[in-house]
């Protein structure tokens, strides 16, 4: 449907009517179409022409007012205002909602070999949808109070009952602070640390939003390389030995896979506690360790403080909880407890009180149990399947590490990739720039479908095989 303004209303589109409306009125404004001062049809005109509520005309309207795009006056009614907030340099809005080409695996539905996310197969949804609407109704009713920013004090108890039992951590729910997700987690402590202008080690690979994080927050990251037994914490010394912080996977190191073994968190610690640094644990995975038990975590070890343990909900539960958490040194819960009054940035209440009423009834264990068999099977048919396609693969946490001849852009593997509806991630973006690195892929266990796992792993292969084919110069084809 169209009306005078040439606006297109189309209901089956992911954008709300309202946005439809106000992207059709600056589009004419754009084009000239409406010149500085033309009058608007009114909310009700509007409304008629084009089929929808005069509330959602209204709605339009008001944010286009509030963007000083257009001005409302009772005599003189709706017009463009007659300098419009200039809209130079705003990119269209297909551009701006697509996200960086290294975060395109975050967004979008699960397809195979997805990292980052869990398997839907065996995930409780209609046990924690009940849970999830307790909570939700128990929140409607009760007094309209501010929430601890802290986190709720029911989730931050089973949290450190759970650490104590799985992870060797002892610490009490004061030493607890609930965040939006790891992001949340690792944003509020480089608050609360303060070392900007720092050098700080960086896994290399590693995680390179991480990375990007600790830019971000004006430190300086060093890359530190990583071997069979984690970080090589003496490297790390011999580069930046009055480096501010370390931020570590030492469970299972992202993206190979490694322990840090028991030497070098010997090693990483003595350092923290000589120079004063901090060592950021990121234990993304906790005790989802798919072939033994897991090692405890390296803050249990930590007998100075110096350990800030990070982690969260989203590899064991799901990412769309954002739930995570900081167990922070007893010297620094002052400093949390200040930062998260001021910054804290906590998902609301009933999800938090959902997942503590899913840890306390033992559910959780038992989750992780399930996940645990589930992700194992997965992992040998993975290994299988790349193996008769003549490829080996490391199975590191729950991703599988495949890497390519060196000759192979492993970015265009896996952009060529996702048009066939295979999502693995490239492993160059894990190395730091300017570093050397092996091209490869990385391949989520979680998201394996077995059934389908065969005709994956041969559309990989071709695919590789042609980059391979277009890699080669002219002269040797």
């Amino acid at each position: 449907m169209t009306s005078a303004l040439h606006i297109r209303i189309d209901r089956s589109a992911p954008t709300t009517l309202t946005e439809q409306i106000r992207a059709g009125v600056l589009a004419a404004i754009d084009s000239g179409a409406l010149a500085p001062g033309a009058r608007l049809p009114s909310w009700l005109a509007l409304a008629a022409q084009l089929g929808v509520a005069r509330g959602t005309v209204k709605a339009a309207y008001e944010r286009l007012a509030d963007e000083q795009v257009i001005v409302s006056s009772r005599p003189g009614g709706t017009r463009v205002a007659d300098h419009p907030a200039s809209r130079a340099g705003v990119a269209p809005q297909s551009e701006a909602e697509t996200p960086p080409a290294l975060y395109q695996h975050l967004f979008g539905g699960a397809a195979m070999f997805q990292m980052g996310v869990p398997g839907s197969d065996g995930f409780p949804a209609s046990l924690l949808a009940r849970l999830r609407a307790h909570a939700a109704r128990a929140e409607t009713v009760a007094p309209a109070l501010y929430p601890d920013p802290r986190g709720e004090i029911e989730l931050r108890r089973e949290i450190a009952a759970h650490l104590a039992l799985a992870r060797g951590i002892e610490c009490r729910p004061s030493q607890v602070f609930i965040t939006a997700g790891f992001a949340g987690a690792l944003g509020m402590t480089l608050r609360v640390l303060g070392v900007e202008g720092r050098e700080a080690w960086m896994e290399n690979p590693g995680f390179f939003q991480s990375r990007k994080a600790l830019e971000l927050a004006r430190l300086v990251p060093v890359p530190v390389p990583v071997d069979g037994e984690g970080i090589d914490v003496f490297q790390g010394i011999e580069r930046a030995p009055a480096a501010a912080l370390a931020l570590v996977t030492p469970g299972q190191q992202a993206p190979l896979g490694a322990t840090l073994s028991l030497a070098r968190r010997v090693a990483l610690l003595a350092w923290a506690a000589r120079t004063g640094a901090w060592v950021l644990e990121d234990d993304y995975l906790g005790e989802l360790q798919l072939e033994r038990r897991a090692a405890p975590a390296l803050a249990s070890l930590d007998r100075e403080g110096r350990v800030i343990h990070m982690g969260s909900f989203s590899k064991t539960i799901s990412p769309a909880l954002r739930l995570g958490f900081i167990v922070a040194p007893a010297g620094l819960v002052g400093s949390f407890t200040e930062a998260a009054l001021c910054f804290g940035s906590a998902p609301g209440p009933a999800v938090q009180h959902a997942i503590a009423d899913f840890m306390r009834e033992g559910h959780y264990m038992r989750h992780l149990r399930r996940m645990k068999r589930i992700y194992s099977a997965k992992s040998h048919a993975l290994q299988a399947a790349l193996e008769a396609n003549g490829y080996r693969a490391h199975i590191g946490g729950l991703g599988a590490v495949m890497y390519l001849p060196d000759d192979v852009p492993d970015i265009d593997v896996a952009r060529e990739a996702r048009v066939h509806g295979l999502a693995p991630v490239p492993l160059s973006p894990w190395f730091s720039p300017g570093t050397t690195h092996r091209p490869g892929l990385l391949l989520g266990v979680a998201t394996v479908d077995e059934a389908r796992l065969p005709t994956a792993c041969r559309q990989l292969h071709r695919l590789i095989d042609n980059a391979a084919l277009k890699a080669r110069p002219r002269s040797s084809r």
